[in-house]
């Protein structure tokens, strides 16, 4: 018996193209010799559909696409993800394709309801377990959070299953597949099935799937891994229901796995949404210095033109960095100064500001100058505007409304700017991209003299450790103290943190690459009194 796995990248919507892509890793695995094509959850659709759940005619829609797909598939079962609705309730499914014909639906029995899931809100549970054969070996079938808790495994394995498919559409965060082997492990000891397990790869708005599908033999060994971040097709041999030791890629550092991740994120949001390319401002500091390279890697030279915006306080280096790396990157490269226009703000102002001392105001008016030109750069050319802010940058408001946040897409919004130095390194070591003087100079959003970050926010290690405890594990402000940091420390930081809210709800979508970004995981009300400090 050979299972093959379709780890494919699919596009929410486009039921005609997934379709049609099945179909061709359908072919495919035939030709390799394999009887049975396991697909990700929701393979059809893409992953998450979202409110396209709530629309009746979206499911007729479905219905017809997975009747076309079953008369076209030939000599070989698949097992295609996709939502179902039946007797007026809403299920997410998987279907056992065979000789023209659905022969088995499957509905999924958990549905999460936490981080960036929302099932709750669009299914109903399953309540049966669901099994067919294929050569005289009986396979089940599981839908990603089933794998996660108890109960759905045991319900396949009593419906007569010897081997559990796992269609997934399990989304990429730091550090992931070691959760993902341990919950497999966990299930494998209650059923004692081997586990297929297929995950969708590429990425749909804030979320990026990683792929890594692997397979599990009855005692939980590890015996097949595939890539992460690139579609595959693999076929997995198995003898009287053991699978065979196969192909287990290698793993990969935490920085090329994150890299890898922004690249894929920001191919897959300009590419299925159909935008020529991208532009953005390169400051001469770290951050834009990233963003450029991922905005390379990901899409090519060809299709990135970088834009250096000077005022009177941009230094010097920042002019011949940024000229540097565009050079090194092969990028279209423009300058344009933004002081005359500056200078025609103040004195458009200089009434109402009436000889003010100079402050964040002014230095926000430089910032929202340099967004207006990259925004009239993409309405005039069609490139969409992507934004170099860091997590940290967006955590505390460290960023411009109109200004460094208008855009369309985060490349950065979700990395802290620790990361981004490590990210920075890792990214020179493929070859040459960030001159070692960004990396090393101290970071200034340069809208004053002699400006650095540290002027007014504390040391990015600090930040990132006390942003990182109250946003991603909700720490209260005490057990953060008690972890060693000054309490000034810790007080300003998440005062910064709850009173940014309102600009963070305005920004541009971003790639989620730790368990908690600021997107659709973490949901707090802009207008709210209440504050930690009593918890």
């Amino acid at each position: 018996m050979k299972i093959a796995i379709a780890q494919i990248n699919c596009i929410v919507g486009d039921l005609r193209g997934n379709a049609a892509k099945i179909s061709d890793y359908a072919s495919r695995a035939r030709e390799m010799g394999a009887q049975l094509l396991v697909t990700p959850e929701l393979s059809l659709t893409g992953y998450p559909p979202e409110d396209l759940l709530l629309r009746d005619g979206f499911y007729s829609s479905c219905d017809a696409a997975l009747f076309e797909l079953a008369q076209r598939v030939k000599d070989i079962t698949v097992v295609v993800g996709h939502p179902h609705l039946e007797n007026g309730k809403r299920y997410n499914a998987a279907s056992v394709l065979q000789s023209g014909k659905v022969v088995a639906t499957y509905h999924k029995q958990r549905l999460p309801n936490h981080s960036v899931f929302d099932e709750v809100r669009y299914f109903s549970p399953g309540t049966e377990g669901c099994s067919f054969e294929v050569d005289g070996v009986q396979f089940g079938i599981n839908i990603c959070a089933d794998i996660w808790e108890e109960g759905a495994p045991v319900c396949a394995s009593l419906s007569g299953a010897r081997v559990l498919l796992v269609l997934n559409a399990s989304p990429y965060h730091m550090n992931k597949q070691i959760s993902r082997y341990e919950a497999v492990r966990e299930r494998i000891g209650e059923c004692g099935l081997p586990v297929v397990y297929a995950n969708l790869v590429g990425g749909q708005d804030e979320l990026v799937f990683d792929g890594a599908s692997f397979v599990m033999d009855a005692s939980g060994n590890l015996v097949h891994q595939l890539p992460v971040f690139e579609e595959a097709l693999r076929v997995v041999e198995f003898e009287n229901d053991l699978p065979q030791l196969g192909e287990i890629v290698p793993e990969h550092s935490l920085e090329e796995n994150v890299y890898r991740a922004l690249c894929l994120g920001v191919s897959d949001y300009v590419g299925k949404n159909g935008f020529p390319g991208v532009v953005l401002g390169l400051s001469g500091g770290i951050d834009s210095a990233l963003v450029l390279a991922i905005a390379v890697d990901a899409l090519g030279p060809d299709r990135v033109h970088a834009v250096m915006m000077p005022s009177q306080f941009t230094a010097d280096i920042s002019l011949h960095d940024a000229e540097v790396m565009a050079s090194t990157m092969g990028v279209e490269y423009s300058e344009i100064s933004i002081k005359p226009v500056f200078d025609a703000f103040l004195d458009s102002l200089a009434d109402e500001f009436n000889a003010l001392p100079f402050d964040t105001a002014e230095e926000n008016i430089q910032a929202r100058i340099r967004g207006t030109l990259l925004m009239a750069l993409s309405n005039k050319f069609g490139s969409i505007v992507i934004t170099t802010g860091n997590k940290s940058e967006m955590a505390v408001g460290y960023a411009t409304l109109y200004g460094d946040m208008a855009g369309g897409f985060a490349v950065l919004k979700d990395v802290p700017k620790t990361l981004v130095y490590r990210l920075a390194r890792y990214r020179n070591q493929l070859g040459p991209a960030i001159p070692e003087r960004v990396i090393a100079r101290a970071p200034s959003a340069e809208l004053r003299q002699n400006q650095t970050d540290q002027d007014s926010l504390p040391p990015y290690e600090v930040l990132d450790a006390i942003m990182e405890s109250y946003v991603e594990h909700d720490m209260c402000p005490h057990d953060i103290i008690a972890m060693g940091f000054e309490e000034r420390d810790v007080r300003r930081v998440i005062k910064l943190i709850d009173l940014s809210e309102y600009k963070r709800r305005q920004a541009p979508v971003g790639v989620r690459i730790t368990p908690r970004g600021f997107g659709k995981d973490r949901r707090y009300p802009i207008t709210s009194k209440y504050r930690p400090w009593n918890e």
